[in-house]
């Protein structure tokens, strides 16, 4: 398993889970086009761009170049890396048809091609440790996972800090970690709940 320290930012669900098996960070799909009209996800990515960096891994289509040069715009002032797969032409197993060019997108890559577009970007691998060691345990104390309105709280947590809404508990907990100290969380409770 390859461990990065920068968050890895990638088009779709599909690629993120098939990432989550090859690599060891925060992954966020940008929903396809979706990512252009959600500004809480873009606040989020210009946030962790500036903070420890981001890795843009998007398919080699006109689709996968035109969220790549926006988000590179959009994140200029932060660090980007840019990791490029290469045109393989075929189709993904789980769809009937290929893509209207003909390429498979990175859920379709080996894990050979996803490790050589990563180690190509110049990334540095080592993990950079986390501001705190929050875990699900605390989310529940919390009130922020497994308990009657968990998901209203969570909600108003992510809004207190800015937040995207639409997030799991699962990728909530990682990005507090790679953000917050514990009690800086603790505090944003306070004030959110």
């Amino acid at each position: 398993m390859i461990k990065l320290s920068q968050v890895l930012v990638v088009e779709g669900v599909y690629d993120k889970t098939r990432l989550a098996r090859l690599v060891d960070t925060l992954i966020i799909p940008t929903n396809g086009f979706g990512i252009f009209k959600d500004k809480e996800k873009i606040d989020l990515l210009r946030t962790l761009s500036k903070q420890q960096g981001v890795v843009i891994l998007t398919d080699s289509d006109s689709a996968g170049f035109l969220i790549r040069n926006r988000l590179k715009q959009l994140l200029a002032d932060g660090t980007v890396f840019h990791a490029y797969i290469p045109d393989v032409y075929g189709k993904e197993k789980r769809k009937r048809t290929p893509s209207a060019e003909g390429k498979l997108g990175v859920e379709g890559m080996t894990t050979e091609i996803l490790q050589e577009a990563l180690t190509k970007a110049g990334l540095d691998c080592p993990v950079t440790t986390p501001k705190s060691r929050l875990t699900k345990a605390d989310l529940m104390l919390w009130g922020l996972s497994g308990g009657n309105h968990s998901a209203a709280k969570r909600q108003a947590l992510q809004k207190q800090l800015g937040l995207p809404a639409r997030m799991s508990a699962n990728t909530l907990l990682e990005v507090l970690c790679r953000l917050y100290t514990k009690e800086e969380v603790e505090q944003a409770i306070k004030k959110a709940v």
